[in-house]
């Protein structure tokens, strides 16, 4: 089968008003190396959401957003494989697993909106077969509010414009994926 090539898509946070950064690690995934299976919505996958920390994050900060973000998938608007809000300024870690669809592995008061496949919780990383790689965003958003006024029925686009105006810093970690 022959790759489909399109133009790679911009940083998708580069697009936006520039804000200070912080550090983002995970025992699953590495930063611009691929994504193992078990974290993919394939054959050889199990769906299961990285591990992901942080630290170095501003000293006013009130909670925490999480999200894993394809900008190379077909369509204008990308993909979103897992967004989490509800996390307090004491959480700076989610285990592996925590995206499972009843969110038995959250902290208490973080809640998993749907994703673009329409399910609750993380879908992983699934680019169409013989497309070219495609990088999955994981960033997690340092916030002004811990309270954004959004519910778990906020489409992931429309909390995604919010974070614009209630982000004090962010942390972006990227794999990559391909099949």
């Amino acid at each position: 089968m022959t790759s489909i090539i399109r133009p790679v898509a911009p940083d998708p946070y580069g697009l936006l008003p520039q804000v200070p950064s912080f550090d983002v690690t995970s025992t699953d995934w590495t930063h611009g190396a691929p994504v193992p299976d078990v974290h993919t919505n394939t054959d050889a996958g199990r769906n299961v959401s990285p591990q992901v920390s942080w630290s170095g994050f501003p000293r006013e900060t009130a909670g925490f957003a999480v999200s894993v973000f394809d900008p190379d998938a077909p369509g204008v608007a990308g993909w979103f494989h897992w967004t989490v809000l509800g996390l307090g300024s004491d959480v700076t870690s989610l285990a592996s697993g925590a995206g499972s669809p009843d969110g038995a592995g959250l902290p208490a008061g973080a809640f998993q909106l749907r994703n673009d496949d329409a399910t609750v919780g993380y879908i992983g990383c699934a680019p169409p077969p013989g497309d070219q790689v495609h990088r999955y965003f994981l960033a997690v958003h340092a916030l002004d509010s811990a309270d954004l006024g959004l519910s778990p029925d906020s489409p992931p686009g429309a909390v995604s414009c919010a974070l614009v105006f209630h982000t004090l810093a962010r942390g972006v970690l990227v794999g990559t994926y391909q099949r």
